[in-house]
This record gives structure tokens, sequence and C-alpha cells, in this order.
């Protein structure tokens, strides 16, 4: 094909990769410090994405502006309402569902499914079980002409905020205390817990962190699809263990 096809098509792969990254870091730094095979990831991606349905619809004059800085002020603002909302229902999960089979995989992922089946069921009760739409911004619609290639504005979104989202991981892990326990638990968790660190605390911090994570992956997603149902955390669930299993489990790079 053209220079102009390629370079659509890997801009789109692009933004669909790193929307699927975000879901899928706070899954394999679960995995690789608490050693937690949790399948019911993908109803913190769910939650986000209807949260981000109702903060949209909350600002529906900020998201209709044909201004780029009313437009980010929704978007940014359903990320922020969505990931506390993702961080508040994993702390729930790791208390009730997750905490009483630690170092028992099979039951985790019998037990992790069955909190995401009632995660989705939930999500019916207060959103209903219909579709519904997730349309972009209005300055987010559209594409941007690059020569003969033409590129969707919101994928050029979500490949930045994905980018973020990489910087920001690699500055906290590579460069940061926290990060240095961190890898540290992922090596050797008995060692961290012989210098005095509570690695209790830090694997919850972890688990709130990697469901907050997915919730901004689910705000990213619904709009990429620019609609939710309850079924598209178990949808995507499939591509983040995909993702996870050819990047190494319980890897952090």
């Amino acid at each position: 094909g053209s220079g102009s096809t390629w370079l659509t098509l890997t801009v789109a792969g692009l933004a669909m990769g790193t929307i699927v990254f975000i879901v899928a870091s706070g899954l394999t730094l679960v995995f690789g410090l608490m050693d937690v095979l949790n399948f019911g990831h993908g109803v913190f991606l769910a939650l986000g994405a209807y949260v981000a349905v109702s903060s949209f619809g909350a600002m529906a004059g900020y998201a209709a502006s044909p201004s780029l800085a009313m437009n980010l002020v929704a978007v940014f603002a359903a990320i922020g309402i969505a990931m506390l909302a993702a961080g508040a229902l994993g702390l729930a999960f790791e208390r009730v569902v997750v905490k009483p089979v630690y170092g028992h995989h099979l039951k985790q992922i019998l037990i992790t499914m069955g909190g995401m089946i009632v995660g989705e069921e939930l999500i019916k009760v207060v959103w209903g079980p219909a579709q519904i739409p997730l349309p972009l911004p209005e300055a987010l619609r559209g594409a941007v002409l690059f020569g003969d290639a033409a590129v969707e504005k919101y994928r050029l979104f979500a490949v930045a905020v994905g980018l973020l989202v990489l910087a920001a991981m690699l500055f906290t892990l590579n460069r940061t205390k926290l990060g240095l326990l961190i890898r540290a638990g992922v090596q050797d968790r008995e060692m961290v817990e012989s210098l005095g660190y509570r690695i209790r605390r830090l694997f919850v911090g972890v688990f709130v962190a990697g469901s907050a994570l997915a919730g901004l992956g689910g705000v990213m997603w619904g709009l990429y699809q620019q609609s939710v149902s309850p079924q598209i955390g178990a949808q995507v669930n499939v591509l983040i263990f995909i993702v996870i299993i050819i990047g190494g489990l319980g890897s952090t790079l």
C-alpha cells in the first residue's frame, strides 16, 4: 500500500495498543508483586467506561463545545472520576474477593471471574443492560491531514495519553523509592519484609493503582469504541492477557 495508508494504519494500531497497554500495565504489576491472577480486572475497565458516560452527561456543554480546552476539561474530569471510582472498587475487591485466596491460583481464577460476573450485573442494575453511546467530544472528532494521510484526532490523543502513562510508570518504577520497593518486592518479597517494610500495604496500594489504571483504560476504550456495554470488560480481558503473556507475566518493563 501507499505511505499514507501505512501511516493511517500505524497510528490506528498504536492508539489501540496504547489503550490496551494502560489496562494491562496495572494487571501485570498486580501479578508480578502480589502473585494474583485477577481475571476480574475487566470489571474495573467497565466501571471506568460507565462513569465516563455519566460524567460526559453531566458535562454535556463542555463535551459539545467546539473549544478544545473545554473538551479536554470534560475528558480529564471523566478520567479523574473514573480512576477514583475504579480504585475504590479495586480496594473493596481486594479486601473481599482476593484477600481470602492469596497463594491459591486456581481459586483466584474462579473467584475473580465470579467477581467480574457480579460486577457486570451490578452495572446493569445502575446503568441498564442496553448498549449506551459514548460520543467523542466535538474537538476530538474528525481527522488531521498529514499530506495524503488522514489520521483521526482521537487516535493521536490516545497515543499521547498512553505515552504519558508509560513515562509516569517508568519514572515511578525506576526513579523513586516506591518504585524500588515494588521492583524489590517482585524479585524477593521476603527480603523486603525483613527490612521492615509493610509489604501488605504495598500490595493493596499496587492493586488500587492497577484498578485505577483500568478505569483510565475504560474511559479511553469507551471513547475509542464510542459506545459501552456491560460486557466491555470481558471483551477486553482477552486482549489484556495476550499482552501480559507476550510481555512476560509479572514483567514491569
